[in-house]
């Protein structure tokens, strides 16, 4: 997955599950006196169809364009802006998107008419923090019309068990742990569990960062944020699956 441009067509979020209590985006927005539940629209919510004086676009690849990083873009404020939103991926083709998300249940809501079983250029990811997520979530996950899927594993607060949930519909896993000072505690152990379900299902895996405090071979190591990307490569676990060709999305 590699890194790219980021979108952020509405700003706040509502804490849903343990995943959530240390919300960089809450840490940021009280630290300049914001409220982080509050949802509003952004200045940048046409950023992907706004054009430069030359007329190319302002936004831009190569990477993935992550979208919505500070807010979830199924969220319920979000309703009355996401079929605009849509609009503007439908017609970047030319950029890939990802969008993460909490609330996989409210995935239908306002989607594209032509969506059918997902656009080419999208990848859709779901949070999945520890078992009791997994379980409920990830059953809705594969049931919706999504085309390219990925599973999140971040923050990870406990080993996890996806072996029920990894086929063909997976393009990938994505595992790390928790940043910040008050990050819960991630073991390397964990994301070898995960990282062994997903050799065994040929999915592709991707350890993005260690977290602040991480624990190897029983010691606990604080980790800078600078370096924790860094510190997850070196264990040497991200590996490509290879899939089969899927059709090209064609609107």
């Amino acid at each position: 997955m590699p890194a790219g441009e980021g979108w952020n067509p509405w700003h706040g979020c509502h804490k849903l599950s343990p995943g959530c209590q240390n919300c960089y985006m809450h840490r940021r927005d009280a630290s300049v006196g914001r409220d982080g539940d509050q949802v509003y629209k952004t200045t940048a919510f046409d950023l992907p169809i706004r054009r430069r004086r030359d007329g190319s676009y302002r936004l831009r690849g190569p990477g993935e364009v992550f979208t919505c990083g500070t807010s979830d873009f199924f969220l319920e404020e979000a309703d009355a802006w996401r079929a605009e939103a849509w609009s503007f991926i439908r017609q970047r083709r030319d950029l890939r998107f990802l969008i993460i998300t909490k609330r996989i249940e409210r995935f239908r809501v306002q989607l594209p008419e032509d969506w059918g079983a997902g656009y080419e250029n999208v990848r859709i990811g779901c949070t999945v923090e520890n078992q009791d997520r997994a379980d409920a979530r990830l059953p809705i996950f594969l049931e919706m019309p999504i085309r390219r899927r990925v599973i999140i594993c971040e923050p990870l607060l406990e080993p996890v068990n996806l072996l029920p949930y990894l086929d063909e519909r997976v393009e990938e896993v994505v595992a790390g742990g928790e940043s910040g000072y008050t990050a819960r505690t991630c073991r390397y152990e964990w994301i070898l569990g995960l990282h062994r379900q997903c050799l065994e299902r040929r999915v592709s895996f991707w350890f993005k960062q260690t977290g602040t405090h991480f624990v190897k071979d029983g010691r606990c190591y604080t980790i800078a944020k600078r370096l924790q990307h860094a510190q997850a490569r070196k264990a040497g676990l991200n590996f490509q699956a290879e899939k089969e060709e899927t059709d090209t999305w064609e609107p």
